[in-house]
């Protein structure tokens, strides 16, 4: 078990809690984080672009000119490529990106990014978070007061997510707030603080470790 310190929003220590190594202590798995952010980001693609090829133009078919004679190229008509408002060669077409990786290596993936961020010293745990009213002002005092950067991801669990907290940091461009059921891996790496709350951390404990081993 790995001993987490668990914070006040002021930044006094609260508590020390104990958290499973199957969420912290997951070693760096470089192919896995490779493969679970390319797929990651190859699901966002919505493969829609799509352009005309020769066959696909609308018009006649008939040729411009005749084959011989005009002292011009030969052309067999006017959907060609090299011609203005022709098809395109080898064009985009709607494709299917979607992949996906087995429940086990994407919770050891996820493990393994969040393990380096707390490797480094860039995870903070606080007791919870709440927002009377959506303020940016607050948000900043919170992360300066936790020794966080600005570039920081904010998990919370579902029960705390609400618009005020999201409000609160959708007005600082480099952090993001986000619940449980939307960690992923790509997240985790792409910042460079990790803010969790102590229900968020359970949750993630149970959906990663307590899956992992059958509970």
């Amino acid at each position: 078990m790995i001993e987490l310190e668990v914070k006040k929003t002021d930044g006094s220590k609260a508590e020390d809690i104990e958290v499973s190594e199957g969420l912290l202590g997951e070693e760096f798995h470089n192919d896995l984080l490779y493969r679970a952010v390319r797929i990651y980001r190859n699901n966002g693609r919505s493969g829609t672009a799509s352009t005309k090829s020769k066959a696909d133009v609308t018009g006649s078919n008939r040729k411009p000119w005749r084959q011989k004679g005009t002292g011009r190229a030969r052309v067999g008509s006017r959907a060609s490529p090299l011609w203005r408002s022709g098809g395109v060669i080898f064009g985009p077409k709607p494709k299917e990106y979607n992949k996906d990786l087995p429940k086990k290596m994407k919770r050891k993936a996820f493990a393994s990014a969040l393990s380096t961020r707390y490797e480094e010293g860039n995870i903070c745990v606080v007791e919870g978070l709440e927002f009377d009213a959506p303020k940016t002002k607050e948000a900043l005092l919170l992360l300066a007061s936790l020794e966080l950067p600005k570039d920081t991801l904010i998990i919370c669990s579902q029960v705390e997510d609400d618009w005020k907290l999201r409000k609160s940091f959708s007005n600082i461009p480099t952090a993001n707030c986000i619940s449980t059921s939307q960690a992923n891996v790509y997240e985790v790496l792409k910042h460079e603080g990790i803010l969790l709350t102590k229900s968020a951390l359970t949750d993630l404990e149970e959906r990663i470790v307590g899956q992992a081993t059958g509970v």
